[in-house]
C-alpha cells in the first residue's frame, strides 16, 4: 500500500482532560517534526462533562499556533454542540455556521481548513441544506472545506447536496467492533461529476479494547462501559491468528490493538485516512513506526483475515 496517498490527522479529543497543555505541546511538537500538518478538533473538546472547560482543546491549539507562528497547519474544526456534557443539543443554523467560522478563521487564521458539523440530530431536508448553503458560502469565499461528523440521517444531507454538490470530508468510526463507514453510503455513494468525497476513520482501538491483558480499574474501555466478556470470543480468534500473521511473512509483528486498528482501517481501500488519539508522545511515535511499515511490507493478508474473522462473529 502507498501510504502517501493515505492522511494521518491528530486528534484533540482529550486535550485539556486526560492531556494536559504541555503533553498537548509535546505531541504537536512531534507531529510536526514528523511531517504532519493536520489537526482535528472541535468545540466541544473534551467530553469530560466538566462546563469550565468547554473549549479547553482549541485555546491549547490556538496558544501553540501563536506561540510558534504557524501559518501551514490544516486544521479541521467540528461546530454545532453548544455544550461538553455529550447533550444533544446542536445549532447548525446558517447564521450560527458562519459566525463560528468566522470566529474559527480570527483564532487560526490560514490554518483553518475544514468546518465540519458535529452530531446533527435533523432531518428536516430545508434546514439542513440552509446548514449546507453556509459551507458552500464559507468555500466559494474563503476556501474552507465542507465536513460532517455523527450525522443521524445521511440520507437527508444527500438529498440536501444535491443541487450544492458539496464534496465532504467525513469522519466515521471504523474498528473491529463496530463500523459507520456502510451508514454513510447515501452520501458517498450518490454519483455526482463534481463531488468527491472523503472518508477518515476515528475510534480505531475500539475504545481501548486491548489484546490478551488485564484492563486496570483505570482503563478507559471500562471507564466507557465496556464488557470484556462479550468481546472475548472476538480477541481470542484474533489472538489465535497473530503466531501465523507474525511468522507467515518477514515483517515487523503485529502486537497490540492500535497495530489492529491501523491494519484495518489503513488498509481499506475506500477510507482515505485515519484519526490518531493518542495521548502520549511515545504512543504517537509507535502509531507512526507502525504506520509506515506499510511503506515497505504487506499486511494485505491481515486485513482480509480480519474481514472474514468479523464476518463469522
Amino acid at each position: 500500500m502507498n501510504i502517501q496517498t493515505k492522511s494521518l490527522i491528530l486528534g484533540t479529543a482529550q486535550w485539556g482532560w486526560t492531556v494536559s497543555k504541555n503533553e498537548a505541546f509535546q505531541l504537536l511538537d512531534a507531529w510536526i517534526v514528523a511531517g504532519f500538518r493536520q489537526v482535528d478538533c472541535a468545540t466541544n473538546y473534551p467530553l469530560n462533562l466538566n462546563p469550565a472547560d468547554f473549549r479547553a482543546a482549541e485555546q491549547i491549539l490556538q496558544e501553540y499556533t501563536l506561540a510558534h507562528g504557524l501559518h501551514d497547519l490544516q486544521i479541521t474544526i467540528k461546530i454545532g454542540s453548544l455544550d461538553n456534557l455529550r447533550s444533544p443539543d446542536v445549532n447548525l443554523s446558517p447564521s450560527f455556521v458562519q459566525m463560528m467560522t468566522e470566529e474559527y478563521r480570527r483564532l487560526f487564521g490560514s490554518n483553518l481548513a475544514c468546518t465540519m458539523f458535529h452530531w446533527d440530530n435533523r432531518d428536516n431536508v430545508a434546514e439542513i441544506f440552509g446548514s449546507l448553503e453556509a459551507l458552500k458560502r464559507l468555500q466559494l469565499e474563503h476556501g474552507i472545506r465542507p465536513g460532517l461528523s455523527g450525522i443521524a440521517h445521511p440520507k437527508a444531507y444527500s438529498e440536501a447536496n444535491a443541487d450544492l454538490g458539496l464534496s465532504f470530508e467525513i469522519q466515521l468510526k471504523h474498528n473491529i467492533l463496530q463500523s459507520a463507514f456502510e451508514r454513510y453510503a447515501p452520501i458517498t455513494d450518490c454519483k455526482s461529476p463534481v463531488t468527491n468525497h472523503q472518508r477518515y476513520a476515528y475510534g480505531i482501538n475500539a475504545g481501548g479494547v486491548k489484546l490478551g491483558t488485564p484492563y486496570p480499574t483505570d482503563s478507559t474501555f471500562l471507564a466507557r462501559g465496556g464488557q470484556p466478556e462479550k468481546i472475548a470470543p472476538l480477541l481470542e480468534k484474533i489472538s489465535a491468528s497473530l503466531p501465523v500473521w507474525n511468522t507467515a511473512f518477514v515483517r515487523p509483528p503485529i502486537k497490540t490493538m492500535n497495530h489492529i486498528g491501523l491494519v484495518f482501517a489503513g488498509l481499506h481501500p475506500e477510507l482515505n485516512g485515519i484519526l490518531v488519539g493518542v495521548s502520549s508522545v511515545a504512543q504517537l511515535r509507535e502509531t507512526l513506526d507502525f504506520w509506515r511499515n506499510f511503506e515497505v511490507f504487506d499486511y494485505s493478508d491481515v486485513f482480509l483475515a480480519l474481514k472474514k474473522i468479523l464476518l463469522s462473529a
